[in-house]
Parts: C-alpha cells; structure tokens; sequence
C-alpha cells in the first residue's frame, strides 16, 4: 500500500487560560498525536487547531510552531464554535498529513476531559508503522 493523505484529529482540555497552560496542553497532545501515530513533521499538510471562546492568553499554533520541524508547517488557529454546555476550555485539532495506512488505521487522541468527546475512541489506539521502520 503506497502513503495516503489523512486526516487525524485529537483534543484536549486545559486547566486554566495562560499562555503555559495552553502551551503545555499543545505540546502534550501533538506529543501523544505524532507517538501514536509515529508522525514526522515532514509530513504534515497542514494543521488547524481550534479553541473555545474562553482560551485566548495564547495561540496553539504559537506554541506548536516552537517545535523541531514545526516552523515550515501551515498551521492556522479559529475559534470553535460556541455551543451551550459544550466542553469548556478545550483545544481540537484537525491534521492533514501523508500516512502509509486507511483510516481505521488512523489513531485520533483525545485527552484529558475531551476525552468525553470521543469515548467511541478509547479502544482503538493503533501501532502505525513508521515510513522510518
């Protein structure tokens, strides 16, 4: 099977609106994404974080753009949508990136309390083979 452009999304929620906040939450999720799904800068597309309207001491494409091979990647920030009683102090994800695997192979990452958004996810961490293996 030859590499495939897919789309992996994660969240995670933050303790409070600092820019440390947001930033270790940022490191920690695109750390847990690239793990478990052993992902290269090199081939990200391209990423797109979204927050909600009580997260704005920091953008996380700020704190992402601060990592090894990060600062090339065409990143963007948007809020999300307000919804009420939607999860408070939450930052998502979206990552378009080339993978030599389908889909269901795609292990999306949701920590902390987002994982409230996908609890249809917990089972399905996947080993993807790396293009370095």
């Amino acid at each position: 099977m030859g590499w495939r452009i897919q789309g992996i999304r994660g969240a995670i929620t933050v303790s409070q609106n600092s820019a440390e906040a947001i930033a270790d939450a940022t490191h920690e999720l695109l750390d847990a994404i690239e793990s478990q799904n052993r992902l290269s800068p090199e081939y990200l597309i391209s990423v797109t974080f979204s927050v909600t309207q009580d997260l704005d001491a920091l953008f996380p494409a700020a704190a992402a753009r601060q990592r090894p091979g990060w600062d090339v990647v065409p990143l963007l920030d948007v809020q999300h949508m307000h919804v009420v009683g939607s999860l408070p102090r939450c930052i998502r994800v979206l990552m378009h990136t080339q993978v030599p695997v389908l889909h269901e192979q795609v292990s999306h990452v949701y920590l902390r309390e987002a994982r409230n958004l996908r609890p249809d996810l917990d089972d399905r961490a996947v080993s993807v083979p790396s293009r370095h293996d």
